[in-house]
This record gives structure tokens, sequence and C-alpha cells, in this order.
């Protein structure tokens, strides 16, 4: 699976407030049915398939619950991103950038943080790049929601305005409330 590590995250926002860089999040839509299956995987059609009912059937997409859904998932997106001029990072391989320049001439790189579905991006135009990632087949996001973040790897996410800079917060509160809920 794609799994951004944390300190990739903290590291981006920082570079984004930085350099003045928008922050959106996405979630992709039925993210594992939309990625090609990486194994030989065969069904036999029960009741549910009506007429097709004791067929021998052929598995074409990486259902939840395979042995290599999670992979085959990250190789479809890393097909998508790859085609769209981004490269995995070598210090994190689900952080993919690629160089940009900004309206006023000031050249960047724009950044994509994936964790298994969940998207994050950072660029001068951060909402466009995901459109753009969303005009391939099979991506869609759920809800058709791009947005700022509230929440990213179960950490809460808050745009704040200091000395005139956005910057972002990133805290693990609810996070750890849950935790300690569920152990109670």
């Amino acid at each position: 699976s794609s799994v951004v590590g944390r300190d990739s995250v903290r590291i981006l926002l920082l570079v984004a407030a930085l350099n003045n860089l928008d922050v959106m999040g996405a979630d992709i839509q039925n993210a594992f049915l939309t990625a090609p299956c990486k194994e030989k995987v065969f069904i036999k059609a029960g009741a549910e398939f009506g007429p097709d009912q004791g067929r021998t059937m052929i598995v074409v997409r990486a259902l939840y619950g395979l042995k290599s859904a999670s992979a085959s998932f990250r190789s479809f997106i890393a097909l998508y991103l790859d085609d769209l001029g981004f490269i995995s990072s070598d210090a994190d391989p689900d952080v993919w950038m690629r160089p940009n320049t900004k309206s006023n001439g000031t050249e960047y790189y724009e950044y994509i943080l994936c964790y298994v579905d969940d998207i994050l991006c950072i660029s001068q135009n951060a909402r466009e790049v995901l459109e753009e990632l969303e005009r391939k087949p099979r991506v869609k996001y759920k809800n058709g929601k791009i947005e700022p973040p509230s929440n990213y790897l179960g950490g809460k996410l808050e745009s704040k305005t200091i000395n005139d800079t956005k910057c972002w917060t990133i805290s693990s509160q609810e996070y750890l409330n849950a935790a300690i809920t569920n152990i109670v």
C-alpha cells in the first residue's frame, strides 16, 4: 500500500507555508476496484449472479481482501502519476513531485502525497492538479470533493495565518482520545 510517512507530511506542510502553496486533499472512490488485479483469481458464481450461477468467473479488479489488492492499487496510481510527469521521491516513495513554475516565474516543485486512497496535493494550483488526476480513467473522488484537508494520517489538520503567512498545524489529540476510549 501507499503509506506516506508522517515526517514527510510535516516537512511538506512546512514547504507549503514557506513557498505560499495551496494544500488540497481528496479521497479516491472505490480505490482497489479501480485497479486491475495482479493475481489470477477465479470464483464460482453464487446465487447472486442469477442465470450465471455456478459458472467459473475471473476476477479482473483488485478486490478488498486479496493479498495483492494494495500493491495493485499502488501500481495503478503510480502509472497515472508517472503519466502526469510526477516522479517518486527516493526518500519516501509515496511522495510524488514534479517541477513547475509559479505565475511570477519562480520555479518550485508540486507534490502529491499518497496514503492508500487518501491524496494530499501541495502546489500553487493544488485543486487543478487533483482535477488533472481525476480526468484519468477510473479515478473519481468520493462525493466529488477536492478540499483543504481537515484530517490526514489520523491527525487533525488546521490552517492558520501567522504574520501574514498561511501555515498548517497537525494534532494527534483526536486520534489519541479515540484510541484510549477503545482500550478502556
